[in-house]
């Protein structure tokens, strides 16, 4: 299962910021402002750019639209 689950990572193909920024419902800057802040899985290709990886921001995005709900319920 293990090995399963790092073959389909190795080929899933890796969102650029703006790509992540449409799925996660936020700005480029805000994604930024997560990866700086080290809150949102990302990758560092070549030194400077950032990617994501789809399977990993699913569960950040269900957490972070959990976060929503709870505060809106205050």
């Amino acid at each position: 299962m293990k090995a399963k689950l790092a073959l389909s990572k190795q080929a899933e193909i890796p969102l650029r910021v703006r790509e992540a920024a449409v799925f996660l419902g936020v700005s480029p800057q805000t994604v930024y402002l997560w990866v700086e802040r080290k809150q949102i899985p990302h990758l560092r290709v070549m030194g400077r750019n950032i990617r994501f990886l789809k399977s990993e921001l699913e569960p950040f995005r269900a957490q972070f639209k959990q976060e929503v709900v709870n505060w809106q319920d205050q």
